[in-house]
């Protein structure tokens, strides 16, 4: 009755990783920052105590050297860590791909002039080969400010918003009803292939509704393109094995499609977290349920707002209960997170960061896992859980999780 089930808090950082001057990152700490202005404002320490429960206070503290304003469990029930990151990057596919046991030790293409950022022979061949008269932004930008700026432009001239960003990503932004969210879609697919001599990452689709700067928003028909990972995941070994990978969220499409059995989508935190322990209820033994919590991402960490960031961390922490009690028992539940993104850093970039690992299996006591040197530790764990051959990165802490 083997399964697993990962919760990625998309962008929940603990600390500064060790080559954090890399990237000029150094002090950057995601829950750290959100706990202390969170205080400031809220005038109360923010409240988690579920995830306190699991470790994930101890991990954060042993990562950092930063105060961590937030009330530690009495005692705690699983195992925790802290782990850095191999890639050599900080965006969301080397993230994600590490955690399934690949990491990336190549270097993406970016695009890195804030404005004219695209080469124009990209735009030439872009524009002709899908038929739109020409593109907005072609710039590094904030997705909500760019819509606010553009949107009406876009809907007079037909002409699709595309911009980039610290990551390698090329994102486009269109109005789902008066420029198609068929044709964006299909927009987008042209670029992935154009991009791929680029050595770009993602190609993401941004459509929108509404009737004006005030009232743009973007909606949950969001598609991202990504490259293939560069060897075979965990996800891989798993469904070649004859188990299933079931991806919620945005996974399936960081993966593109790779390794994935099935593929259900959801918007919105509370979306995501029903749709996890739906599919918990009815999968099968040696499956695994992957989901991704981008709100933390996309809605707090990239538009800077430690409150609404607080707040939602303690929403899902309130949901907590509900998915520890839904575990068979033989049910892993393992937590963590893809990159860092401090709402209080300066810019709208992700953090270099170390990613909390908090796991959870009935019975389980107080373990500590300690710094791991790579995500992809967690991938290796998951092919001693389901039996598979080992993954060439990562170091297995299959055997603590075992341990009573």
């Amino acid at each position: 009755m083997t399964k697993a089930v990962i919760l990625v808090l998309d962008s929940f950082g603990v600390g500064s990783a060790p080559d954090a001057a890399r990237f000029g990152d150094v002090g950057a700490n995601t829950l750290a920052s959100i706990a202390r202005e969170f205080a400031k404002v809220k005038g109360r320490q923010l409240e988690l105590p579920n995830l306190a429960g699991l470790g994930l206070i101890r991990a954060a503290k042993a990562a950092s050297d930063q105060a961590i304003l937030v009330q530690d469990a009495a005692k705690v029930a699983g195992a925790y860590g802290y782990a850095a990151e191999l890639s050599s990057g900080k965006d969301t596919p080397s993230g994600h791909w590490e955690i399934a046991g690949v990491p990336v030790l190549f270097d993406w293409g970016y695009f890195e002039q804030k404005t004219a950022s695209f080469p124009q022979a990209l735009i030439d061949r872009l524009c002709a080969e899908t038929g739109v008269p020409g593109i907005l932004g072609n710039c590094h930008a904030s997705g909500t400010e760019i819509l606010k700026k553009l949107g009406d432009e876009h809907v007079q001239t037909g002409q699709p918003i595309c911009y980039t960003s610290a990551d390698s990503v090329f994102q486009v932004a269109a109005h789902e009803e008066h420029f198609g969210l068929e044709r964006l879609l299909d927009f987008c697919q042209v670029a992935r292939r154009l991009l791929d001599e680029y050595n770009i990452g993602r190609v993401i689709a941004r459509p929108f509704l509404g009737d004006g700067p005030d009232s743009y928003a973007r909606t949950g028909n969001r598609r991202d393109y990504s490259v293939l990972p560069p060897a075979p995941t965990v996800l891989d070994k798993l469904t070649q094995a004859g188990g299933e990978v079931i991806s919620i969220g945005k996974i399936a499409d960081i993966y593109a499609h790779q390794g994935i059995s099935r593929s259900l989508k959801a918007t919105g935190l509370t979306a995501l977290v029903d749709t996890t322990l739906q599919q918990m209820q009815q999968a099968d033994s040696h499956s695994l349920i992957f989901t991704n919590l981008v709100d933390f991402d996309q809605n707090y960490g990239h538009r800077r707002d430690p409150i609404g960031y607080g707040e939602a961390l303690e929403y899902f922490d309130s949901r907590l209960p509900e998915v520890i009690e839904a575990l068979d028992d033989d049910t892993l539940l393992l937590l963590t997170a893809d990159h860092g993104c401090d709402p209080t850093w300066p810019g709208t970039e992700h953090t270099r960061e170390f990613i909390p690992v908090l796991c959870y299996r009935k019975g389980m006591a107080d373990v500590d896992l300690g710094q791991r040197n790579s995500f992809a530790d967690i991938g290796q764990t998951l092919t001693d859980l389901f039996s598979l051959e080992a993954m060439a990165y990562g170091d297995s802490f299959f055997k603590q999780l075992t341990t009573d």
